[in-house]
């Protein structure tokens, strides 16, 4: 254990144990003691209350930072006037003190919410010991993860680490492209191919932005200004298994890409027969079946996978936002068959998988899979609805309230951004999805039936308000 003549000394001592296992020989007494210091700091300060004034240590006002950025980033994104600073649990506060509900979580990202102990204690300890390494080498951290994902995953053998969603993709194009000629009996390097290569995608589907999964990406105003896109993309019209049918080819398709939840597109669920149908046109035609759970996975509807939810297996899934709780982590998680015609130099990335980003993900999983926390995450979901419905079902522009878990949506005839920027006035942050006509909810999983009320409540209030102008409906 660290002493005070060692702290003085800066004699090099071993640390003991971690809770994961790791040991660091190579810690000095002064570093380690400086950490344990910064760590009870930041595990132990209170969040400051609503109406407190803005941090003293701020080293810039919100209008510098605004201005700041509007000078120096490149303008990609529409932000409200406003700056967050810090964020506790399920609560976020910007500059001036002012506490917001944050039912978006970073885009479905901060599944444990803002802060959370157990993580911040994982990631702390592990940016002490190692961040990153490089794919050149083992790194424990990577490997434990890894199992813990395939373990957790009954036809899942093994996984492949990314940077993003958009990255775990990409990914599963070249797999699949590969498998397939592979499949064809012929020789994947060479510059002569007849094996399939298309990849039969969805209306309404948001898969990312990077050429390959903005190609399988439903909206025309993503991918119109950066055409030609890359070919070899067939979308079909989702929840219809006919038009599947139609686009699915053997020695044409590849692969077929599925959200069992679309998130982006509106917050549309999938059903048992559609999945069921896709895998066996899938099976028929020697094309691979892919799964995007990068929104709707890892406990987002009540269950680790969405697809649990239906009783059919895909060939490989890509998995990103949430799994390191708000660090950049991507991942596909593909059967031993697929691993199989892979070889080194295939594929790679330079920061995926550290040990840092992975180290946050083993957190993710202890606390996701704690007994009863995924039914909690069911039941808080069902309650929202249930109050959503309940309290505006009178409304004339709500046309439905709708979800699976800590996934809803709620259904409008008009624009909701209206209603989205009211929220922000009023303390609650909630996002839009589908065609900017759905008021989006993907809170912290860790939210309670506290919180969920006063989302019920806050936009109870705002959305009449919001909406009682006369507003043309969306097209």
């Amino acid at each position: 254990m660290e002493t005070g003549s060692a702290f003085l000394t800066g004699k090099t001592i071993p640390v003991p144990p971690s809770p994961r296992g790791l040991t660091n020989p190579y810690k000095t007494a002064r570093y380690a003691a400086r950490r344990q210091a910064l760590k009870t700091k930041a595990v132990a300060a209170p969040p400051r209350p609503a109406s407190s004034p803005p941090a003293q240590n701020s080293s810039t006002s919100a209008e510098q930072t605004i201005a700041d950025e509007a000078k120096y980033v490149l303008q990609t994104y529409v932000r409200p006037k406003m700056v967050l600073e810090r964020g506790d649990g399920v609560n976020l506060w910007d500059t001036e003190g002012k506490q917001y509900l944050d039912f978006a979580a970073g885009i479905a990202v901060n599944s444990l919410g803002h802060s959370h102990k157990e993580w911040l204690r994982a990631v702390e300890e592990q940016a002490g010991q190692l961040c990153h390494a490089s794919n050149l080498f083992h790194t424990a951290p990577q490997a434990r993860l890894a199992k813990r994902l395939v373990e957790n995953t009954p036809w899942a053998d093994r996984v492949f680490y990314s940077n993003s969603g958009t990255e775990a993709v990409e990914a599963v194009i070249k797999f699949a492209r590969k498998y397939a000629r592979v499949q064809a009996g012929e020789d994947p390097y060479s510059t002569e191919s007849n094996a399939a290569t298309e990849v039969v995608c969805f209306s309404g589907a948001f898969h990312g932005r990077t050429m390959g999964a903005l190609s399988l990406t439903a909206k025309e105003q993503y991918k119109t200004p950066f055409m030609p896109i890359m070919p070899g993309s067939v979308t079909a019209k989702y929840l219809d298994l006919e038009s599947a049918r139609q686009c699915i080819k053997k020695g044409k398709t590849a692969a077929v890409i599925v959200e069992p939840l679309q998130g982006e597109g509106g917050i549309h669920m999938s059903s048992q027969a559609f999945l069921e149908g896709l895998r066996e046109l899938c099976d028929e035609a020697g094309a691979l079946l892919i799964f995007d759970e990068i929104q709707c996975g890892l406990g987002r509807t009540g269950k680790l996978w969405a697809h649990e939810y239906f009783g059919v297996q895909p060939d490989m899934m890509t998995l990103a936002k949430p799994l390191a709780g708000g660090l950049p982590i991507g991942a596909v998680l593909l059967k031993q068959k697929i691993a199989d015609v892979m070889a080194p130099g295939d594929h790679g990335s330079t920061f995926a998988g550290n040990p840092l980003v992975c180290a946050a993900g083993e957190a993710v999983l202890d606390v996701l899979l704690a007994p009863g926390f995924l039914q909690a995450v069911h039941d808080n979901g069902v309650a929202l609805r249930h109050g959503l419905r309940e309290k505006l079902g009178s409304n004339p522009h709500v046309k439905e309230v709708r979800g699976l878990g800590l996934i809803s949506g709620i259904q409008l005839d008009v624009p909701a951004g209206p209603v989205v920027a009211a929220a922000l006035e009023a303390g609650l942050i909630v996002i839009t999805a589908g065609k900017g006509d759905v008021v989006r909810m993907v809170p912290p999983l860790i939210v309670t039936q506290e919180d969920v009320q006063k989302c019920v409540d806050i936009l109870a209030e705002v959305i009449p308000q919001a909406l009682a102008a006369e507003m043309p409906p969306v097209s």
